[in-house]
């Protein structure tokens, strides 16, 4: 049984944060929703509290008791939490004259403070919050301040209670890591026994106990997750694992045929399944991109499930679920939460699924899914291939899809993703896309007025996904990119270059 930290969820859009960089010191952690705390246990050894929209004053507030842990295992408060447990002790909250948000710098660091040991004079953090802590009890004393919060962090004089202000966990806080191993390591003394290989070990002996002589089916889509799944479950049961890879028409340029005979070479008992046409047909006039979502969905169940039945005995479908795809799944406020667009491998399955479920990556974030595949020697071409949506290019093409708008995006996006490999810039984006819009435009090719396709492309940078940047590539290359792009794709006469960022927009445009 690992160490555990339990981290309790206000509901921030930080949250997932806070585990991933716990996650990082090799320290097993897992979300709940505040309303959903654990029993404490032998093997939680800290919990966090994290930030939240609400404000200490709403009369709906989350209002946590935490008497199960106080005095017994030792608690960090962040921004909100840290709020409340001054409200709840006794102390003041009041709302902030100026809405804290950003860049702060602390001073009046209290270096005898456990959790601030090694934190430096200026150091940088990041406020989110509108409101601040006026005054905290006699039970607690300051560690640190800005210029402009008095209380950006306390601690409590007679058991383990820490609260901040600032978030530790975004990379804005140039310290942050330096806090949370602090807490982690030295006043909660976890000993850091969550490793890649140790994850492998015990998923392994775990799905060999719940799977015994069964066998498995598994969906297959060129992915990291699936591909680290198979490769898991290879390993735990061997044949008796059966990967279907589906050609739904939306991969990219010779995606099917290039990654099909990788997973051959890996050794895993994998049948292509060509399909396109299907997917096709349920597209046909449909430019919703809800309904092409779900349409895409529908049809790679019915064509897995067709296959599915040409094996005999199967009883459990394998999944790539990870652990934000789970954490997601559930409200912290106890509602249903905001749903942008619908995820594709998100959902139960059909009623005439008859199927128990097995997902093995279920615990990890992404990098952890990536660091598990490297220690499981999955090669490079999968482990790095950057994300890639589920509908493919099925949401890259704005309006209904056709034979011949996925012929003209596969082209131009080889383009653009080859561009990158070749001039040593694929590691350096975290995704990068191609999108055909509903557009035409008016251009000149030697003598002739065209009136042709207008594609945009795309490139972030990101850790996660939950934020991102776009990449500012050098503008030779991206002009290099457009001229190629133009002169060899027939049906494209305009190249742009997409530079909105995540938030305010998404990665993908549908």
């Amino acid at each position: 049984m690992h160490e555990k930290l339990i981290i309790l969820d206000f509901g921030s859009q930080y949250t997932q944060l806070i585990g991933r960089r716990v996650r990082e010191l090799n320290i097993y952690s897992e979300i709940y929703p505040w309303n959903k705390a654990p029993e404490l246990t032998p093997d939680v050894k800290g919990v966090i509290l994290s930030g939240s929209p609400f404000s200490v004053k709403d009369p709906n507030a989350p209002k946590p008791d935490l008497s199960a842990y106080r005095g017994k295992v030792p608690v960090l408060a962040v921004c909100f939490g840290a709020q409340y447990i001054a409200e709840s002790t006794g102390g003041r909250v009041l709302p902030s004259k100026i809405r804290e948000y950003g860049r702060a710098h602390l001073t009046s660091i209290d270096s005898s403070s456990k959790l601030m040991a090694g934190m430096t004079e200026g150091s940088q953090v990041w406020m989110s919050h509108g409101d601040t802590i006026e005054a905290i009890s006699d039970d607690y004393r300051v560690i640190c301040s800005t210029p402009e919060v008095l209380y950006a962090g306390f601690e409590s004089k007679v058991d383990a209670v820490y609260g901040i202000q600032f978030h530790p966990e975004v990379y804005h806080s140039t310290e942050g890591k330096t806090l949370l191993s602090n807490y982690a390591l030295d006043i909660c003394g976890f000993s850091q026994d969550w490793t890649p290989m140790s994850f492998i070990d015990e998923t392994i002996d775990k799905l060999r106990s719940q799977i015994g002589q069964d066998r498995v089916v598994l969906g297959l889509s060129g992915g990291v997750d699936s591909s680290v799944a198979a490769v898991l479950l290879h390993k735990a049961i061997g044949d008796r694992l059966y990967c279907i890879f589906v050609d739904n028409g939306l991969l990219r340029k010779n995606e099917f045929e290039d990654v099909l005979a990788s997973y051959m070479d890996m050794g895993l008992n994998v049948k292509g399944i060509p399909a396109a046409h299907r997917f096709y047909q349920a597209l046909e006039g449909e430019s919703d991109p809800e309904k092409k979502r779900k349409a895409i969905g529908r049809v790679f169940i019915e064509v897995f499930d067709d296959e599915a039945h040409k094996i005999d005995n199967v009883s459990w479908l394998a999944q790539g679920t990870i652990y934000p795809d789970v954490i997601e799944s559930v409200s912290a406020t106890g509602g249903p939460s905001a749903t942008i667009k619908s995820h594709h491998n998100v959902g139960g399955l059909p009623d005439y699924m008859k199927l128990k479920i097995v997902e093995p990556l279920r615990l990890l974030f992404k990098d952890e899914v990536r660091r598990v595949g490297a220690a499981l020697g999955v090669k490079e071409n999968i482990l790095n291939r950057h994300p890639f949506p589920g509908p493919g290019l099925g949401i890259r093409i704005l309006g209904d899809v056709t034979a011949e708008k996925v012929r003209i995006l596969q082209e131009v996006d080889h383009i653009w993703i080859s561009g990158l490999k070749n001039a040593g810039l694929y590691n350096e984006v975290w995704q990068a896309g191609a999108i055909l819009l509903p557009v035409q435009s008016v251009g000149v090719m030697g003598d002739e007025r065209t009136y042709e396709q207008a594609v945009a492309l795309r490139a972030v940078s990101s850790t996660d996904g939950m934020t991102a940047d776009w990449c500012h590539l050098p503008y030779d290359f991206l002009g290099k990119i457009s001229n190629e792009i133009i002169n060899k794709v027939k049906g494209v006469n305009r190249v742009v270059y997409d530079i909105s960022s995540k938030p305010p927009a998404t990665i993908e445009w549908e």
